[in-house]
């Protein structure tokens, strides 16, 4: 049975996941595997919680990762990243962009947000934090932080930086190239 690889791209609506996903889905499809991508944007125009799932390998069945089946967790938010835990496999990877956004349960005082996200995700999977925004706006482009965090992940996974630069190219508007290829390059410079 040959391998497939299974990625979650967790956020919440504006952050990036489904731009993402569509970068992971090119580089992998130009890599000659069988791709599979389902978008679930949930209340994505409100703030609310998006979730991608992009799987790879010689043949894909269906589009979506079962609980306790992804490889890799990439979440841009650090709350999405703890409720979407339970779908990484025990030997997975996190990879968290530290940055906090209440959702509306907290904003409207009806939940708190959790302390210790970070903490939690460490002592149950491999995880790798990000400091993704910071990152972003000193690059003067606060939009891309979403390619940081790729960029981050990049250097774990089995692509060349040269493909990873390709896909980009093609994929991000025209007028963002250059941006988002410096977010990508601060992104795959930091030591995680």
């Amino acid at each position: 049975m040959s391998k497939t690889t299974n990625i979650m791209i967790v956020g919440v609506g504006g952050q990036g996941t489904l731009l993402t996903s569509r970068i992971l889905g090119k580089l992998a499809l130009l890599a000659g595997y069988d791709v599979k991508i389902s978008e679930v944007h949930g209340m994505s125009q409100r703030g609310g919680s998006v979730v991608t799932y992009v799987r790879y390998g010689e043949n894909v069945a269906e589009p979506i990762v079962e609980e306790g089946q992804a490889d890799v967790l990439i979440a841009f938010e650090r709350l999405e990243a703890l409720r979407y835990l339970h779908f990484v496999k025990k030997d997975g990877t996190v990879i968290v962009n530290d940055q906090r956004m209440d959702p509306i349960s907290v904003v409207t005082g009806q939940a708190q947000y959790p302390e210790g996200i970070i903490d939690t995700l460490k002592s149950r999977r491999k995880t790798m934090v990000v400091d993704a925004m910071d990152v972003a706006k000193s690059i003067g482009s606060p939009r891309s932080f979403n390619v940081v965090v790729l960029g981050a992940a990049a250097k774990s996974m089995s692509y060349t930086k040269e493909q990873w630069i390709e896909v980009i190219k093609s994929t991000v508007p025209p007028k963002t190239i250059d941006k988002n290829l410096e977010a990508f390059e601060a992104g795959y410079g930091i030591s995680l």
